[in-house]
């Protein structure tokens, strides 16, 4: 029975992959997805050479856009190509007129074309095929080029957004120096500073830890160390309180 693969990938640690994979789960359901983080400097694609061993001659792979197949149109074609050879049917959702089931419809369609000369129907089929081959090349360099110009022009509405705001005054990010507080850290350390004996609570660290607070050690003594830093500096009064019954 022949299989559907999914394939994902993304550039950088700090992008959300999941889009991909709802978009190809959405399509087709049963998908087994493969998934990866990779950049210019890694030297090899883990997922996509698994992947690549474990295909047989009338699987599916199933791309939510060209660009997710490589990193560039050469590299793409010739990665198409070779899946080709090997009767490998590529999908791609965004690019749905670069599927190999257009190329290889396009071959069928050309299959009627005969002559009572066999040399001459092996030459014809032959001419065919490589016309095909470089129409499916030049579409596969557009697709390339359509996807990479959509990222730029993204990222050049980001920096006009950006542009934008600053002229209008906006404080876009944090400023330098400025660090974020999760709830969680701010409601440990306002634990931190009721309970622990450093800052007039009653409480060894260990005791704290154990009974009062859901954080790890690290963290702890992470919390406890911004907290005496900021008395140092003047910017927290401590407020000493009697045990608690």
């Amino acid at each position: 029975m022949n299989k559907i693969y999914g394939y994902c990938r993304i550039s950088t640690k700090s992008q959300s992959i999941e889009r991909q994979i709802q978009n190809i789960l959405k399509e087709y359901p049963g998908a087994k997805i493969y998934q990866e983080v990779f950049t210019g400097t890694t030297i090899e694609r883990k997922e996509w050479t698994k992947l690549k061993k474990v295909i047989k001659p009338g699987d599916t792979i199933v791309f939510d856009s060209v660009s997710r197949m490589s990193r560039n149109a050469d590299e793409g074609i010739s990665e198409y190509m070779e899946l080709l050879e090997k009767d490998i049917n590529l999908i791609f959702l965004k690019e749905g007129y670069i599927d190999t089931e257009v190329y290889q419809e396009q071959l069928k369609a050309n299959d009627n074309i005969q002559t009572d000369d066999t040399d001459l129907n092996e030459t014809i089929m032959k001419g065919i095929r490589e016309y095909l081959k470089r129409l499916a090349t030049k579409q596969i360099r557009i697709a390339f080029e359509q996807s990479e110009k959509e990222v730029q022009d993204l990222r050049e509405r980001t920096k006009e957004g950006l542009r934008v705001a600053q002229r209008n005054g906006s404080q876009v990010g944090r400023l330098k120096g400025d660090t974020f507080e999760t709830k969680k850290a701010k409601e440990a350390k306002e634990k931190i500073l009721k309970y622990s004996k450093h800052f007039g609570g009653y409480m060894q660290d260990t005791e704290l830890l154990k009974e009062i607070l859901n954080i790890s050690r690290n963290s702890y003594y992470k919390y406890k160390k911004e907290l005496q830093e900021a008395y140092a500096r003047g910017e927290l009064k401590i407020v000493k309180t009697k045990k608690e019954w």
